[in-house]
């Protein structure tokens, strides 16, 4: 049975989602976080001067190799964030070590806000990202949507006509991110009451943090926010519940977010500050609204006035999780 190297955050549950996804194509699978610790003052030093924690990073890395070095991959896949701790030396050591393992790399962020990605590129044979501008800009890069996993299909495939909310918005609270769904749900106040918002930081650190930095968290309040991520469980019953989704991707992102994908998984209504939307073509002005601050909400708008409209089911499976391993796993045969 072929073997699969598996590096990238610990995000929320989607490493598990995603091993689980390339074990049902008949892989056996090891996951390794790409960074050594989730210790809030270790995530922001690898973010903002990783030469801080080298030591601890070189150590991690070594305990990482004393496994890689006893087993034998096929592919080593790299889904990268802001979050990557490993230097170029670190990954030709990995390349070195596995001669035999395709390498392959998925950019889930844009280069604008990651540019050291850019440095890595070389040690993969093929690249992706979600990111169309960065795609459209860089040769080395392929244009590669996310995903909408499995338990958000489900949802879709159990229609339901009564909410418990109007709309809901589970995320990180970056910056722009929060200031654009503050002022969104406002203005939704008065046609969409019952609101569900669930804004996460990693600690009450990383808030304190970003409210001195960032002029739009000056007037946030501490306790608008959560520090421990929502579970999957609750996650899915929260999208159960709720007619519509609200996104805002973060300052510099043109790639779709994950929750753009999710929503169109579960069938719900999307309202986004994301102009790039309309381009997909899973768009359409009855299930996705784009927001634009100069403008406000157009309450006439069909997005308003209309029930969610099903797309044909291979627009629909074409953002699976399924669809997204197999494009890159599959197609570098």
């Amino acid at each position: 049975m072929k073997r699969v190297m598996l590096i990238m955050p610990s995000f929320f549950n989607y490493p598990q989602i995603i091993c689980e996804e390339i074990r049902s194509l008949g892989y056996e699978v090891d996951f390794f976080d790409d960074r050594p610790s989730t210790n809030p003052w270790i995530k922001a030093a690898i973010r903002v001067r990783k030469e801080l924690v080298s030591h601890t990073i070189k150590q991690y890395f070594n305990s990482i190799m004393e496994t890689v070095r006893k087993r034998k991959y096929d592919i080593v896949f790299l889904i990268s964030g802001q979050s990557l701790s490993f230097t170029e030396d670190m990954i030709q050591e990995l390349k070195d070590c596995q001669p035999q393992a395709r390498f392959y790399l998925y950019q889930w962020d844009s280069i604008k806000n990651f540019p050291y990605i850019t440095r890595m590129q070389k040690y993969f044979d093929k690249c992706y990202s979600f990111d169309r501008d960065d795609a459209q800009k860089n040769p080395n890069l392929t244009f590669l949507p996310l995903f909408y996993s499995k338990q958000y299909q489900k949802i879709g495939e159990n229609k339901r006509n009564r909410f418990k909310y109007d709309f809901c918005f589970v995320g990180t609270a970056h910056p722009q991110k929060y200031q654009f769904i503050t002022r969104m749900s406002k203005e939704l106040a008065d046609v969409y009451h019952n609101q569900y918002i669930y804004f996460f930081f990693p600690s009450r650190i990383v808030y304190f943090y970003r409210k001195m930095a960032n002029s739009e968290l000056r007037h946030a309040k501490l306790s608008e926010f959560h520090y421990v991520p929502l579970s999957s469980s609750e996650m899915q019953k929260v999208y159960v519940n709720s007619k519509c989704v609200l996104d805002s991707p973060q300052a510099g992102q043109l790639g779709l977010t994950i929750r753009v994908l999710e929503a169109l998984g579960a069938k719900k209504k999307l309202i986004t500050t994301n102009a790039d939307v309309v381009n997909y073509d899973f768009y359409s002005p009855e299930n996705v609204y784009v927001y634009d601050e100069k403008y406000g909400f157009d309450f006439n708008s069909p997005f308003f006035s209309s029930d969610y409209k099903d797309i044909p089911l291979e627009i629909y499976r074409k953002y699976s999780i399924e669809s997204w391993i197999k494009r890159i796993f599959e197609e570098n045969i």
